[in-house]
């Protein structure tokens, strides 16, 4: 009897307003029951990322201030093999002039050896 008298009383549009509301309704609790499940399992999972985002972070900020000293390190380290490049040069410089020198003494050497003997 229930059954007749709602037949009665609803026509089509409105029936199909009740399915519409109905199934909105039933959506609505899904998706509120699935974004209330999603965030209980992935707020710690989120946490524990950002925890390790701020480690990394850190240790970046670390790793960058070790670059820039070792940086200065390399400049320290290339005028040294500069300034050694040109001690080198110049003491090669010094070491031809030297032979230089001894090969004109030598050759005195042999004149006045010459010389005696004549």
């Amino acid at each position: 009897m229930n059954a007749l008298l709602i037949q009665q009383v609803m026509s089509v549009p409105v029936a199909v307003i009740l399915i519409i509301a109905l199934l909105l309704v039933a959506g609505l609790i899904g998706y509120l029951t699935a974004w209330y499940y999603a965030k209980s399992v992935y707020t710690p999972i989120i946490k524990k990322l950002e925890e390790e985002k701020v480690q990394l972070n850190r240790e970046i900020t670390g790793l960058k201030d070790n670059i820039t000293m070792l940086k200065g390190k390399i400049a320290d380290l290339e005028k040294k093999a500069d300034d050694l490049d040109k001690d080198v040069s110049e003491r090669e410089r010094e070491i031809s002039k030297k032979n230089d020198i001894i090969n004109g003494l030598e050759g005195e050497l042999k004149k006045l050896k010459k010389e005696v003997k004549g």
